[in-house]
């Protein structure tokens, strides 16, 4: 009671009206203004009463418990690199002090681009801690893209990885008035100009500043104000800034942490694997926030780790917990196909076998939610012959918790690794949540649910139809501020009650699993006025024609449904682009149907009779259960190429 009581002298409660302050406007749940206050959803018991946090109070409380313990891992060149959380704290104020001494103004963005690392982190902590925005910008983004983000925030500095990043800002650099540094932080600067920095020399300048004149900053920070942006990718229209105050961050850390039933370091330390883009919130919520919370310890992987570097990365650091976005999970699944189709022929019954009992004994598991029966003998062969060595191979024999988000997973992906006992427990959620929603726990599981609420949150569901499909509405601690600069945005995401719309279409079932059905923006609406979800049309494509890479289904105002599919290829490895060779698993499904292809030019525009003959096979079962004629679809095509980013049919994922 005494520390709470001290708490909330130091910090005046963030609930109160500010009309303590003579004449002040009273707090609403939203802003569009970056140097505002918001009234928090706090509950009156459990999670959503939990008391209010800083970023500096949730550190500094990480400090006190887990001082010794490493909290950041790297490797320079061939050398393991450690830093523990006394380190990490300091080495935050003396990057806060640098920022200071550079004319880091509070509100002011500090721009961030590069690739995880160490120093992306101490920029994050060390924006925050000097009153400024932490402010992630997308390492793809084009001169232009940077230029947007840096002036939406005011950004007075922004923090690079290397010379091609430093390129992009010294492009548009004349046309951010507020900007007043640039620090490099990998790489020797390859020329001197004035206001650019190396991260040696920008350390430099902070260490022998006072502490005073940082501490009153800190000091003077409230949980509901704003600390972090987000900008989500601006796939219509500019890119907004979603605002995060330090509440949102550290109750979102607080309360995910115990949901997924985190670790502390004094009794086991959790380890995870940087490697997602943190300039999305996923990333950033995993890495720095939930690990902060817990005293885990966060493994920095290459840079071209989703080229191939990762599965080393993992096989080194043999993570406790591990987040993969579905395509992470597909080219693991691609390759020990690929693998395990030149095994011998032993080998491969073998492996058969053992992922029967492998999927039978885990939905088995799941349908008894997550209660363990006495496990058969077959299940504990199985496990010494095949499991165990699938996770080591995968360098996941310490995880237990593997967790998929951000995108949508196909249920063959789930079987696939739940039939190896690598159960992938799906997330849902959004950068205007603070990453996560609801999650997929062992005790709460089923497959292709996103699971049910993390401690203190709120589902809703809008406009439900005859099957219960309705807009996924979100109430809890974890929702945004707001978007900087933009009220109108800020109105229509949130309704009168303060409840986020996600856009997103979902449905519970009886025990309160959260299905995601959709996209209200993917909703078609054909010319005889049907509305038609088509996520669940291209899942079951994509389920009975396991060559079938994406699907897209085309009907909006139209007289019925076309559908335009692309086959599994192999991906370039350094631009990501889609090459024409088949992928070892299509050629394997090629000759078991009676075809001799080997690439996608020859499958394409009906060249391949009995490729063909298959698709429209899987297309006559996937309309069989249409639940009505303007359901199935009339008319397919076979592109010569899969959709991909830098082929410009996908966007990133947020």
């Amino acid at each position: 009671l005494h520390q709470l009581l001290t708490l909330s002298a130091q910090r005046p409660d963030s609930l109160s009206v500010a009309a303590a302050a003579v004449g002040a406007e009273p707090q609403g749940l939203w802003t569009s203004q970056g140097d505002a206050e918001v009234k928090l959803r706090m509950g009156e018991s459990g999670m959503a009463a939990e008391a209010p946090l800083t970023i500096h109070q949730m550190f500094t409380s990480a400090v006190e418990r887990f001082g010794g313990f490493t909290a950041l891992s790297w490797k320079d060149g061939e050398q393991m690199k450690t830093m523990n959380y006394e380190e990490y704290y300091q080495t935050c104020r003396t990057a806060a002090k640098s920022f200071l001494k550079l004319g880091l103004q509070r509100y002011h963005g500090v721009g961030i681009l590069g690739f995880n690392s160490v120093e992306w982190f101490i920029s994050d902590i060390g924006a925050i801690l000097a009153g400024g925005f932490a402010v992630g910008i997308y390492t793809t983004n084009s001169p232009e893209a940077c230029q947007y983000v840096a002036e939406n925030c005011k950004a007075n500095i922004i923090v690079v990885e290397n010379h091609k990043q430093l390129q992009k800002i010294l492009q548009v650099e004349d046309k951010l008035p507020h900007l007043k540094a640039i620090i490099q932080y990998k790489d020797a600067l390859k020329e001197k100009r004035p206001n650019l920095y190396s991260w040696a020399e920008f350390m430099e300048l902070g260490r022998d500043e006072p502490d005073a004149p940082l501490d009153a900053i800190i000091a003077s920070q409230k949980p509901n104000q704003c600390c972090t942006l987000i900008y989500t990718s601006g796939t219509t229209g500019q890119p907004k800034g979603v605002m995060l105050s330090h509440d949102n961050l550290t109750w979102t850390a607080l309360s995910t942490s115990r949901h997924v039933h985190l670790t502390e370091a004094t009794q086991a330390q959790e380890a995870v694997v940087s490697y997602l883009p943190l300039s999305h919130i996923a990333a950033q919520m995993v890495d720095i926030w939930v690990c902060m919370k817990v005293g885990g310890v966060t493994h920095f992987a290459q840079p071209d780790a989703l080229k191939g570097s990762l599965v080393n990365t993992l096989k080194e650091v043999r993570p406790t917990a591990f987040m993969g976005v579905p395509r992470v999970w597909e080219k693991m699944q691609e390759k020990m196909k690929s693998v395990g189709a030149k095994s011998s022929t032993v080998r491969r019954k073998v492996a058969a076998w053992a992922k029967d009992v492998g999927l039978q004994t885990n939905l088995t598991k799941m349908n008894q939610n997550g209660a363990v029966g006495r496990p058969t003998f077959s299940y504990h062969i199985a496990k010494k012959l095949v499991f165990k060595k699938v996770r080591k191979a995968l360098g996941l024999e310490r995880c237990n918790k593997c967790f998929t988000g951000a995108a949508p997973i196909t249920k063959d992906t789930l079987e696939f690794f739940l039939s190896l006992n690598i159960p992938l427990y799906e997330l849902f959620g959004m950068s205007e949540s603070s990453g996560p929603h609801t999650i997929s726990v062992p005790e709460a599981f089923k497959l292709t649910s996103c699971g049910k609420e993390i401690p203190g949150c709120k589902t809703k569901l809008l406009n439900p139809d005859e099957e219960g499909n309705g807009e996924i509405c979100l109430w809890g601690r974890h929702v945004f501020m707001g978007y900087l600069n933009m009220p109108d945005k800020t109105e229509e995401a949130l309704d009168a009650e303060g409840w986020l719309r996600s856009g997103d279409l979902g449905k519970h079932d009886h025990n309160g699993f959260l299905f995601i059905t959709g996209r209200i923006k993917e909703l078609i609406i054909t010319a005889g006025g049907e509305n038609i979800p088509p996520v669940p049309i291209e899942d079951a494509v994509k389920e009975h024609v396991p060559l079938i890479s994406n699907a897209m289904l085309i009907g909006d105002k139209r007289k019925f449904l076309s559908m335009l599919l692309t086959i599994k290829c192999q991906v370039n490895s350094e631009s990501g682009a889609p090459e024409d060779e088949l992928t070892p698993e299509v050629v394997e499904l090629c000759r078991k149907l009676g075809s001799t292809a080997t690439r996608v030019s020859e499958i394409c525009g009906g060249r391949d009779r009995a490729v063909h003959g298959a698709i429209q096979d899987g297309i006559n079962r996937v309309n069989d259960k249409a639940t009505s004629n303007a359901q199935r679809i009339q008319k397919w095509i076979v592109l010569d190429k899969d959709f991909s980013i830098v082929g410009g049919e996908l966007g990133e994922f947020n």
